[in-house]
Formats: C-alpha cells, sequence, structure tokens
C-alpha cells in the first residue's frame, strides 16, 4: 500500500504491506537498523518495520498522537529499567 498523508491523515491505522517506494519522498526523522519514522504531511508520521526479507509494516500516528504514544513508552521504560537495575544490583551484592 501507498503511504500518503491523504490517505492517512490524523487517525492511526495499521498497515501490514508497505511498498517503500511510497515512502521516496517522505523525509525520514529518525531511524534504526529496523525502524524508521518518516513524515507524511498533514501532521502525520509512519513507524515503519523495515525489516529484510519481510514485507514492510507500518503503524501511523498524529502529531498529538506522537505525544500520546512516547508518554506511554516512556512509562514502558521505567518499568523495563527498574528491572535490569534490580537484576543488576542483585547480581553487583551477591544476591540471586
Amino acid at each position: 500500500m501507498a503511504l500518503t498523508a491523504r490517505k492517512v491523515a490524523n487517525r492511526m491505522k495499521l498497515l501490514t504491506k508497505v511498498d517503500p517506494a511510497s515512502l521516496a519522498d517522505s523525509p525520514c526523522l529518525a531511524e534504526s537498523n529496523e525502524l524508521a519514522v518518516y513524515v507524511l504531511g498533514d501532521d502525520t508520521y509512519a513507524l515503519v518495520h523495515r525489516h529484510e526479507g519481510t514485507e514492510w509494516e507500518a503503524i501511523t500516528i498524529s502529531g498529538d498522537g506522537v505525544f500520546r504514544v512516547g508518554s506511554l513508552l516512556v512509562d514502558v521504560m521505567r518499568h523495563l529499567y527498574r528491572g535490569v537495575a534490580s537484576n543488576l544490583s542483585s547480581v553487583k551484592h551477591g544476591r540471586s
């Protein structure tokens, strides 16, 4: 499916097949080895899973949605950090 702001403007949508060519004119704001965030326009962004050997998938999010999802992810990162810190503290102090 081609990703354009006109098709997905201001609503969250899960796309299970994304044609990489459809993002050729969309600026990439951030990327890692498998994920990237593209600007689709009209206050719409796409978080794209670009795993080699599989179909690209994406979720589209409004600008407001980016802040809301970001806040939720910060909470998840705190939860994960507490678990990692707890495990590291146990190892450092010889507790299992």
